[in-house]
């Protein structure tokens, strides 16, 4: 599974507002089962970006291909497209819409025409995927959750579908500690399972834990496309595309700054935990 994109422009034409260039020569190649983050400013261009990826916008110029097939143009049936590349957007939970949790994860499978049998097994995937027992909470009506609950049961329902691909905009925005948490969980162990992961997040604590790649955008271009240590060594991009460093990583410098002589490419705390003691303790 490949998605390419080949020197892709998107303006925004409308009778309502002067024309606007959104992306501007776009190249990128996401490779398989990689988790690849999506950061830059307010109006940089990354939600516009995403939504090219499975065709849900066409580009004003350039292609966009999945495994090699070009998804570009308006003629295209894209119904493939989008059981191999699929979108979730900034607070799914205000799509879900049917009497109970079972129903609303299964509605993907059924409209693919799965027999009953299958779609249950794919709603009890779906729900162990998000750490929701399927006794529980199968019966249940998706207004009776939680906040957190919510935007893992509207994931779910995207993951009942088996993308290749899950582009995920902003997944943990709006969420407690607790339900981001979760969320980054669900997405750790979808990758597991052999898939790709892509997701826009200003997060950037997220992107040092989760992504093992990042593309910066800055004003609809690709500013940085590398590995997140080599982002975070590099003030002047984080400067520009108004970029903070992870806590932990500002946590690090700070006792490089004070004489303790500690890596600082580190991102999660367990990580920092060990370098600390690592050091502390005498060992090189």
């Amino acid at each position: 599974m490949l998605l390419q994109l080949e020197n892709l422009t998107y303006i925004y034409c409308s009778p309502f507002s002067p024309v606007r260039e959104a992306l501007s020569g776009i190249s990128l190649e996401v490779h398989p089962q990689e988790i690849l983050a999506i950061v830059g400013a307010t109006g940089s261009g990354k939600t516009t970006l995403i939504q090219h990826f499975n065709g849900l916008l066409q580009p004003t110029e350039g292609r966009v291909l999945v495994d090699f097939r070009d998804i570009s143009g308006s003629q295209n049936n894209l119904g493939w497209v989008r059981k191999k590349v699929a979108l979730v957007f900034q607070f799914p939970e205000i799509q879900l819409f049917e009497e109970t949790v079972y129903d609303d994860i299964a509605f993907g499978p059924r409209n693919l025409g799965l027999p009953e049998k299958l779609v249950e097994d794919r709603v009890r995937r779906s729900l162990r995927l998000i750490g929701l027992g399927f006794e529980r909470f199968s019966k249940l009506s998706p207004f009776q959750l939680s906040g957190g609950e919510k935007r893992r049961v509207a994931i779910a329902g995207v993951l009942a579908m088996e993308p290749q691909v899950l582009v995920l905009d902003e997944p943990t925005v709006g969420l407690d500690k607790k339900g981001a948490c979760k969320v980054e969980e669900i997405l750790k162990r979808y990758h597991r399972q052999g898939r790709t992961v892509i997701f826009v997040s200003h997060d950037m604590d997220l992107v040092a834990r989760l992504a093992s790649r990042v593309v910066v955008l800055e004003k609809g271009r690709i500013r940085f496309d590398g590995s997140k240590v080599e982002l975070f060594r590099d003030k002047t991009i984080l400067k520009d595309a108004g970029l903070v460093l992870p806590h932990v990583c500002r946590f690090m410098q700070n006792l490089r700054k004070q004489g303790l002589p500690v890596r600082t490419d580190v991102f999660t705390v367990e990580e920092a935990k060990e370098e600390i003691e690592r050091v502390l303790g005498g060992g090189v």
